[in-house]
């Protein structure tokens, strides 16, 4: 199924309701745009979450690192590993 929307002087994008009803798309809720061999890929992002848990690693020390940088961190090695 293909739709098309327009991107706004703002770089703002409106999902088209069939589509975001298909996928369970919210109001506000969060999307990870990637790209895979050349075409841009949506990704809700609590699909994301879902595919990032476990790859954390447990500190025993408290870590000096924030959990932003923990998690940034752990996006890089996911995605180095993940084509998406």
């Amino acid at each position: 199924m293909q739709q098309i929307a327009t991107i706004t002087g703002k770089m703002q994008l409106t999902v088209p309701m069939r589509l975001a009803k298909k996928f369970g798309l919210k109001r506000g809720q969060k999307i990870v745009f990637a790209e895979k061999d050349g075409q841009l890929v949506l990704t809700p992002a609590t699909e994301l979450v879902e595919q990032l848990a476990g790859s954390l690693k447990t500190y025993r020390k408290r870590s000096s690192k924030s959990l932003d940088k923990i998690i940034e961190e752990a996006k890089e090695i996911y995605f180095k590993n993940h084509k998406v």
